[in-house]
């Protein structure tokens, strides 16, 4: 049986970008996270204990799009070693971060990377 917990949208004002402007003012960013794991416990006997608490990944993530970085790609990066090193029942990740309205010269409504890691992990350097 596959199982996921998922957090979709999930609204961030952070200071990620490749110019020092980006990095100053800030920008609106969403980020969606799903997680695999082995939560069938959790299913049967209403613990927690037997789950991945997603109040928990929201805090995670939360703490990593707080720290400024140039590129949404090495956020994303951080996100999913984080997620590794916290929760090792994980066994694939999917992560979207996205800039909204990046500062480019043309009308964009978004700019995003997505990742996707599956058990065993390659190691993210």
């Amino acid at each position: 049986m596959d199982t996921a917990i998922s957090l979709e949208k999930m609204r961030f004002y952070a200071y990620h970008g490749v110019s020092e402007q980006e990095r100053t003012v800030g920008n609106d960013y969403e980020v969606t996270l799903k997680v695999s794991a082995p939560v069938q416990g959790a299913m049967e006997d209403d613990s927690l204990y037997h789950t991945i608490n997603y109040a928990e990944l929201y805090e995670l993530v939360k703490q990593e799009m707080e720290i400024p970085s140039c590129l949404i790609e090495h956020v994303a990066g951080r996100i999913v070693k984080r997620l590794r090193q916290e929760y090792p029942r994980i066994t694939a990740i999917a992560l979207k971060v996205t800039k909204i309205h990046p500062p480019i010269s043309g009308e964009v409504e978004s700019a995003s990377f997505e990742l996707f890691c599956q058990s065993p992990f390659e190691e993210i350097s």
